[in-house]
């Protein structure tokens, strides 16, 4: 009997395990999440969906350690990340995890060549500065290197988290509700370079968003319904 090699199958990136998240409110513990399980493997896309307040944003924060579930287990880059303290989570995402967030969450103070040059510093990367003008000539911004965020369009502000994202090779991008505060137009552009830039790097994709669109560019969706999940088949 011949057996495959399993370094011809993806490795998981990241996988959720009996994930379950419960807060005390004045009527009783809220289930959030309860018995959420799944894998996704490297490269994949995959989109979380649901109606507000169905847990999506509560999912991704789990799967990103940002947050520390009621129950069950997160593995992460191989790691059971929820069996981790925060500066130990915090060295696992370094350089192996982007972000890009609805709100960008780009760093007020700092230029947009800056906002990009931090994570790839922070990751020690020897040709940081060098990386962080490539990036953000990749996303068209070049010119607004000097630029503040408060100088830039929600769109451009967009581009330079997605290039921040992107710039130090992650293994894994977890992105939130990445059109959420734009007009429909700058945000299909954007969703237009999220996924050009994805398929460019291989790197693995897990989103949260309401936006049908966004979700159909995925290859996988997973649905969630009074805090539990379903996989559907993609549109």
């Amino acid at each position: 009997m011949t057996h495959a090699d399993p370094a011809q199958f993806p490795a998981t990136i990241v996988s959720a395990r009996a994930l379950s998240q419960r807060v005390p409110t004045a009527d009783g513990t809220l289930a959030i999440l309860s018995e959420v399980d799944f894998v996704v493997k490297a490269g994949e896309t995959l989109a979380i969906t649901g109606a507000s307040g169905s847990g999506k944003s509560t999912l991704l924060g789990l799967l990103a350690g940002l947050d520390h579930p009621s129950s069950g287990d997160v593995v992460l880059l191989g790691q059971r990340i929820n069996a981790l303290d925060e500066d130990a989570r915090a060295r696992l995402r370094a350089g192996r995890v982007g972000f890009v967030f609805q709100s960008f969450q780009l760093l007020p103070a700092l230029t947009a060549f800056e906002n990009v040059l931090l994570p790839l510093e922070l990751a020690a990367c020897d040709d940081a500065a060098e990386r962080a003008r490539r990036w953000l000539d990749r996303v068209g911004l070049a010119s607004r290197a000097g630029h503040t965020p408060r100088q830039l369009s929600g769109g451009e502000q967009q581009r330079v988290a997605i290039a921040r994202a992107f710039a130090t090779d992650p293994e894994i991008v977890f992105a939130d509700e990445p059109t959420g505060n734009l007009d429909a137009e700058t945000g299909a552009r954007i969703i237009d370079l999220l996924f050009e830039l994805n398929a460019s790097a291989r790197t693995t994709l897990i989103l949260v968003t309401h936006d049908d669109a966004l979700a159909s560019r995925c290859q996988r969706r997973l649905h969630l319904v009074a805090g539990r999940a379903r996989e559907v088949e993609a549109a």
